[in-house]
């Protein structure tokens, strides 16, 4: 057995991160916290109450009216804002075309981060993000950058959507990757980098199974 770490994973959009990290929670009885359903959560929150993404002073007035938790439902992991399951509601367009508006905010990332450090201090739990290794855990036991090539991505996102959106083509898949790549890696505040420490998996030829045997494996190598 391992000790009880934090094993922190960043990545690009659409490489597998969440999934992946959630077997290799499940793996080690790990929590698992996916940073990124805090940010859709938390946009759709604002887009709801018409609150734009540029009145920071309206925006901090409603922190205190916004819980974000977590709850497993039939095995998997659902979000739930105020006590209301958006799960299935944050992973739609409308939230994936906004959220880097939103979670470019310094305010927001901020407030977030503060939640996301308060949930890793009993330790055994895999987060995963965009700046998770750099900023939310820069001292994780563990640090893994997953990537892929983007044309690889917007498939694997594209196969995925298209089963609850039909509409969806490639071509809107593949250019909202593109921007959020942008944004993410552009953004002033906490942007989607490589941590110096962080070992870098290309998942491009990987299936998840071997994404997740394979972080297991460094992990198990590191502390066996």
């Amino acid at each position: 057995m391992i000790r009880d770490i934090i094993i922190a994973i960043d990545g690009h959009s659409g490489c597998g991160k969440s999934t992946t990290s959630k077997l290799v929670a499940e793996y080690f009885n790990y929590k698992y916290l996916d940073s990124g359903a805090m940010y859709r959560a938390i946009t759709l929150y604002f887009l709801r109450n018409k609150i734009s993404y540029d009145n920071e002073e309206l925006i901090k007035k409603n922190f205190d009216n916004i819980t974000i938790t977590f709850k497993y439902i039939d095995g998997y992991q659902n979000t739930f804002l105020n006590n209301e399951n958006v799960e299935r509601e944050i992973r739609g367009d409308k939230i994936s075309n906004n959220v880097s508006k939103y979670s470019s905010i310094s305010l927001i990332r901020e407030h977030l981060v503060s939640i996301q450090k308060e949930m890793g201090k009993r330790r055994k739990i895999v987060v995963e993000g965009r700046d998770i290794t750099t900023v939310v855990f820069p001292d994780a036991e563990v640090k893994i950058f997953m990537t892929a090539e983007i044309n690889v991505r917007a498939k694997r996102r594209f196969q995925d959507m298209k089963k609850n959106n039909p509409e969806v083509t490639y071509g809107d898949v593949l250019e909202n990757l593109s921007e959020r790549d942008n944004k993410d890696s552009n953004r002033k505040d906490s942007p989607l980098r490589v941590a110096d420490d962080a070992i870098v998996i290309d998942t491009s030829n990987l299936e998840i199974d071997e994404q997740a045997l394979k972080i297991i494996d460094i992990i198990k190598n590191k502390f066996s």
